[in-house]
């Protein structure tokens, strides 16, 4: 039986990075959560292993005049070390500005508490669905 691939979005943060995958149909991105570095390593690393995931798509953090903001080495680090991870399925880059105000925004929309909206994890998560969204709508 084949197994049905996914494109998975990654939002790399200092403390926290989140995860998004997409449908099989690659039509609509939803949060998987958030994780410490390892962990997102090791659970994207699983979800390879498996076949489940067709392409991976990195945040890449530019500044708003468009250029590579100091946070780009954390993330191609974290890329690096995905790559020995994850075989050969493909890791693309996509800009990620606005994805955590977007966020922010997509969060208060929702009606969501105060108390919730203060939680930065669900701030990832949210990140890295809109920055997978965003790819899957663009293909």
């Amino acid at each position: 039986m084949a197994v049905l691939q996914r494109i998975i979005g990654v939002d790399v943060g200092l403390k926290r990075i989140g995860i998004a995958q997409s449908d099989v149909t690659e039509v609509l991105a939803s949060p998987l959560g958030t994780f410490t570095s390892g962990e997102a390593l090791a659970t994207i690393a699983e979800m390879c292993k498996r076949g489940e995931v067709r392409r991976i798509v990195v945040g890449w953090p530019l500044t708003l005049r468009g250029e590579e903001g100091d946070s780009v080495t954390m993330v191609r680090s974290f890329i690096a070390k995905l790559e020995k991870r994850t075989g050969k399925v493909p890791i693309v880059t996509l800009d990620e500005r606005f994805t955590s105000t977007i966020a922010h925004q997509s969060i208060r929309d929702s009606g969501a508490s105060r108390k919730k909206r203060r939680k930065k994890a669900l701030v990832d998560s949210t990140a890295a669905t809109i920055l997978l969204q965003n790819y899957l709508d663009a293909q």
